[in-house]
C-alpha cells in the first residue's frame, strides 16, 4: 500500500572505523554538504548534520520506502567511497559496520537540530563515549516497574 503522509524522522549517528579521529575540520563542510546531498537525492530531506573527528550525527525525514539500514547503506557506501577519493582522510577512511539511529518525534525536531548542530561546544563537556552511553540508556528505557 502506498503510503499518501509520514513523518518518519530519524536521527543517525555514524562512526568511523575503530573511533578514530579520520575528519579533519578542514574537510567537515566538504562532508557534510555530500552526505546532504545524498540524503536529498533519496528522497529524504536532511534537517541538521555535523561530522565531528570520529563521528557524525544528522537527522532526516526519510520517504517511508526507505528503512533506516537501506538509508544507512546508501550513505555510508557513498560518503566512505567520497572522503577517499578526494583524499579527505590521512589512509584509507572507513566507517563502523553498524550505526546507530534514533527515532524522533516531530514535537523534537527543533530540539534534536540544535543538539545536533551544538556539537563543537558539547564535546569540550562531554567525551563521544559519554555521549554514546546517555543515548543508550535513554533509548533503551523501559517502562517496566
Amino acid at each position: 500500500m502506498k503510503v499518501e503522509y509520514n513523518n518518519l524522522y530519524t536521527h543517525f549517528v555514524f562512526t568511523t572505523l575503530h573511533r578514530l579521529p579520520l575528519i579533519a575540520e578542514e574537510n567537515r563542510i566538504r562532508i557534510e554538504k555530500y552526505i546532504t546531498g545524498i540524503v536529498n537525492n533519496n528522497d529524504c530531506k536532511l534537517y541538521a548534520i555535523y561530522a565531528n573527528p570520529e563521528h557524525v550525527h544528522f537527522l532526516i525525514s526519510r520517504s517511508p520506502s526507505l528503512g533506516e539500514e537501506k538509508i544507512a547503506t546508501i550513505v555510508a557506501d557513498s560518503s566512505g567511497k567520497f572522503i577517499n577519493e578526494n583524499k579527505l582522510s590521512v589512509g584509507k577512511f572507513e566507517w563502523q559496520t553498524t550505526c546507530s539511529a534514533f527515532s524522533v518525534s516531530k514535537t523534537d525536531v527543533d530540539k534534536v537540530c540544535k543538539y545536533i548542530l551544538g556539537q563543537k561546544e558539547h564535546h569540550k563537556k562531554q567525551t563521544f563515549q559519554e555521549e554514546y552511553d546517555a543515548f543508550i540508556r535513554f533509548y533503551q528505557q523501559t517502562t517496566q516497574k
